[in-house]
């Protein structure tokens, strides 16, 4: 594996440059080394894997997070080095997130209905059923139900200095109510 790593600056070399291709080398050298030390965070082949029953977690949302009728269900978080972490949330019709920001980004994966989200300043985009939304780093946004239809999505996000999230104020039913992009 390592003679083949190290062909990988050589090839880049051609496309990209020499001088970037060498500024991967300190990084090709920092991931083998931490292979190698059993302290830097590997996890083992014998280690636990976790089941999150359903049902097993609070299944409301926060009342300061959310409008409208909100269960948050399935809540889980990776251990240690992971940073990975996620829930399902099922929306009632109507139902919303408040404004937020994750410092990593979060994906959202539609599961059934029909929703919104909107980035700050941005047209509210409807979503359905099998669609991926990737919202990057910092982006103030918010997501929920359609007015007349419920929605569930599977949120992934990364926490960051164990911070997943940033809560910031409700959206209002004005804003809520503009700027939508059919889907």
């Amino acid at each position: 594996m390592r003679e083949e790593t190290a062909e990988v600056p050589m090839h880049l070399g051609f496309y990209a440059g020499w001088p970037r291709a060498m500024s991967a080398v300190p990084v090709i050298e920092k991931v083998f080394a931490s292979r190698n030390d059993p302290g830097a965070g590997n996890v083992t082949a014998n280690a636990d894997m976790a089941v999150t029953k359903a049902g097993s977690t609070p299944s409301n949302g926060p009342g300061n997070y959310f409008t409208g009728e909100v269960q948050v269900s399935g809540n889980y978080k990776g251990s240690d080095p992971a940073r990975i972490g996620g829930a399902t949330v099922s929306f009632s019709a109507g139902a919303r997130t408040a404004w937020h920001t994750h410092p990593l980004g979060q994906t959202l994966f539609i599961v059934s209905g029909r929703g919104r989200v909107q980035k700050d300043g941005g047209p509210t985009q409807v979503v359905a059923a099998g669609d991926v939304i990737w919202i990057p780093p910092m982006v103030k946004h918010w997501h929920g139900a359609t007015a007349d239809e419920p929605m569930a999505h599977f949120a992934v996000a990364e926490a960051l200095n164990g911070s997943v999230v940033t809560w910031m104020e409700k959206v209002s039913d004005n804003q809520y109510e503009a700027g939508f992009l059919a889907y």
